[in-house]
């Protein structure tokens, strides 16, 4: 879903289709200084009728310009015409009402493409809180800055560069905690309840892969995918190719907390499962299907009996991928009702390094629900407690483990 540019432009622009939950930091933001990422891939685009063909070719801004002459004569502060035009810019995308129609500056759309990449600037650790919610560091991942330092898991963070911690959120201390490849941040942790320790750590340039895999008891194939970016494809088929070799009895393939991404993505993953020209998904602009996208061939995994694990925070590529599974009887659902984003965003480049995303069709399952602001629910609900979560206890997990070794 992604980038193009007007027709004024000298070269043809980029294209992308995309699909994600939104551009806030949702789970990953455990991961300091990392947003949900994306990946930069491309996927062929058809241009379709716009759904807002009468509005005129030109706007009129002798208003805007009456408001402009207005705050340049009255406004008690500075300002640029980068800053205003800029702002113009934002409200054009903010005026549609659409949370997923977005304008980035240059700085913004290289920030948002980082994170599309899950690429960023930090220590690398997983930050979250403990039951009196002191902010803890989860895990520091092996090999990087925050690692290379000292910093060991139940590390209580109490200060980041002298800022106490108290009362400060996950999301606050991840923004504080990131910066610029070479400069530095202290933290201040208590270690074990009882020691003091402080830590000038280098941040350093960090780029995290999309999928996860391990074998489980019982001969069982676990792949975890964290976003569908520009790694995940290649990843996925690297896991499945092990897995058919090691002769798997199961998969628990694990959306959870996956906001989505690039929609060839998906469409890659699910092909792992599906045979060639199995249906995936069609896109529509009004009644319309403007779109169709089936499985490519090289279904690694077509027949072994797998599980989709999935929950509120698994969205749009994600649900993509397991409707379609779910759909054509490839996998059986374990988990919570996920999040809901049935739209498919393009990002389109200009010149300047800036970008608009922008909402251009709604995406069905292949059984013909659009799951927008509805969700999938799973063939079978297990949630995990505030206790579970504690006590490290995965109930969904091993529910697709039983369901799998019966």
């Amino acid at each position: 879903m992604q980038p193009g540019n007007n027709r004024e432009q000298a070269a043809p622009p980029r294209r992308q289709k995309w699909l994600k939950r939104g551009t806030a930091v949702l789970v990953l933001a455990v991961i300091f200084g990392v947003g949900y990422g994306f990946g930069d891939g491309t996927i062929s685009w058809h241009q379709h009728n716009a759904v807002s063909g009468n509005l005129p070719n030109k706007l009129d801004y002798s208003s805007v310009n009456e408001v402009y002459k207005s705050l340049k004569a009255n406004y008690d502060g500075k300002l640029t015409e980068t800053q205003l035009e800029d702002g113009l810019k934002h409200g054009l995308a903010a005026s549609t009402n659409d949370p997923y129609t977005v304008y980035f500056t240059p700085k913004e759309a290289k920030d948002f493409n980082n994170e599309l990449n899950n690429s960023f600037s930090g220590i690398g650790a997983q930050l979250g809180q403990d039951s009196d919610k002191n902010l803890e560091v989860i895990a520091p991942i092996s090999g990087l800055p925050a690692d290379k330092a000292g910093i060991k898991a139940g590390d209580l963070i109490t200060s980041i560069n002298g800022t106490s911690t108290s009362g400060m959120s996950v999301d606050d201390a991840v923004n504080r905690i990131r910066g610029p490849k070479g400069s530095k941040v202290t933290l201040q942790v208590v270690r074990d309840k009882s020691q003091t320790l402080s830590f000038t750590i280098t941040r350093n340039d960090i780029t995290l892969p999309s999928v996860n895999t391990k074998t489980l008891d019982g001969n069982i194939g676990y792949i975890q995918i964290t976003s569908f970016a520009d790694d995940t494809a290649s990843l996925a088929q690297k896991a499945a190719t092990s897995f058919q070799n090691q002769h798997v009895k199961g998969i628990v393939l694990d959306l959870r907390d996956d906001p989505g991404g690039l929609l060839d993505a998906a469409v890659k993953v699910s092909s792992l499962w599906l045979p060639q020209g199995t249906n995936i998904l069609q896109e529509k602009r009004g009644n319309e299907v403007v779109n169709s996208y089936s499985a490519l061939g090289g279904d690694t995994l077509h027949g072994i009996p797998t599980v989709v694990l999935i929950n509120d925070g698994s969205a749009s590529a994600s649900e993509i991928t397991a409707g379609a599974l779910h759909d054509n009887n490839a996998a059986y659902l374990i988990g919570e009702k996920s999040y809901g984003k049935g739209v498919v965003q393009q990002l389109i480049n200009f010149k300047d390094g800036s970008q608009l995303k922008v909402t251009v069709a709604s995406w069905y399952r292949p059984d013909g629900q659009n799951i927008n602001h509805k969700g999938i629910t799973p063939d079978k609900t297990v949630k995990i407690s505030d206790t579970d979560t504690k006590a490290g206890n995965d109930t969904q997990l091993q529910a697709a483990e039983s369901y799998l070794n019966k």
